[in-house]
């Protein structure tokens, strides 16, 4: 199912890393039965390599894991220059591997065995911190853009946007420096249903630079060999 933000009925996706088949199993399922969308993974080298291709709101990983370790999946998100909320679920309960974590970055730290229901809390707790559960409304600069109506205006004037160029400036305003390649937005507001290439991709964002170029709070950029991103002004 396609990816989507709760602020603008799109359904949170997270990634999880857990190589206890079970207990994958029930997070996943837990995660599904509240809303969520999850992704499993078995170990840190396997959720690496889906974090690199696709886009995901928040990771929920165990530490102790075979090929790459939980600390190692963190390492190398931060190192990637992504601040995507993460849990770790571990058994480990000792002091110095909680201050690791919290030293590379993790947003919150829950050990093993736990309720599910207590996980469900924690990650929307960890999504409010993070304002993924943002207002449907955004602000930048001198645009104002309101999921709820899908209309965006500049210094008070409404600009014509399709419902599929508003989301995908959306998306990016909600996330900014976060560069989205042409793959990630295909699967994410296309959902390879369609026709759709990465030349579609360019083309839209060709028609939304045209129609933002008035907009003073931000600008899209082409990451070359990648895709695309918002950055502030």
């Amino acid at each position: 199912m396609p990816q989507k933000l709760l602020s603008g009925g799109f359904m949170l996706n997270i990634l999880v890393a857990e190589d206890d088949v079970n207990l994958n199993k029930i997070v996943c399922s837990a995660l599904v039965s509240a809303g969520y969308d999850a992704a499993s993974c078995r170990d840190g080298a396997e959720a690496i390599e889906k974090f690199g291709e696709r886009h995901f709101d928040m990771i929920i990983s165990d530490i102790m894991m075979p090929a790459a370790d939980g600390f190692a999946l963190l390492s190398a998100v931060r190192e990637a220059g992504s601040d995507v909320p993460v849990i770790f679920m571990t058994a480990l309960d000792d002091m110095p591997s909680k201050q690791r974590g919290y030293r590379l970055g993790i947003d919150d730290y829950i050990v093993k065995p736990f309720d599910v229901a207590e996980l469900i809390l924690r990650v929307r707790a960890v999504a409010r911190r993070a304002g993924i559960n943002r207002s449907k409304k955004l602000e930048l600069g001198n645009l104002v853009m309101d999921e709820a109506e899908h209309t965006a205006y500049v210094d008070g004037r409404e600009i014509a946007l399709t419902v599929r160029e508003f989301d995908i400036l959306f998306r990016l305003l909600s996330f900014p420096k976060k560069t989205f390649t042409r793959a990630m937005l295909m699967e994410d507001l296309w959902n390879y249903d369609s026709n759709a290439t990465s030349r579609t991709v360019d083309v839209y964002m060709a028609k939304l630079r045209e129609k933002t170029a008035a907009c003073n709070g931000f600008e899209i950029v082409t990451v070359h060999g990648l895709g695309y991103k918002a950055v502030l002004k």
